[in-house]
């Protein structure tokens, strides 16, 4: 793993960020948390890639707030391109 973003999926909507930090300090440093309201999911950055993968293993398939989790390595975000203003070519 060469990361310690983690993406954590299928979040009960009710659930803090401080309920997420919670959880995964049992597996570490806890450098960030944060649940995108009314989305279902969050990010969390532990201290290091070892911790974020002992993390991972941990949590991934098992149930916090009447959910499973799905945690997978967080992706860097893509930049979306605006069509209208894209370069054509012909």
């Amino acid at each position: 793993m060469e990361s310690s973003r983690l993406y954590v999926g299928n979040l009960k909507y009710g659930v803090t960020s401080e309920q997420l930090s919670e959880l995964f300090a049992g597996y570490g440093e806890v450098k960030y948390a944060k649940v995108i309201e009314g989305k279902g999911f969050g990010f969390v950055e532990m201290g290091n890639s070892s911790e974020a993968e002992n993390a991972m293993n941990a949590l991934n398939g098992q149930e916090f707030a009447g959910r499973t989790l799905k945690i997978d390595e967080a992706k860097p975000r893509e930049r979306k391109r605006n069509p209208r203003f894209s370069r054509r070519e012909y």
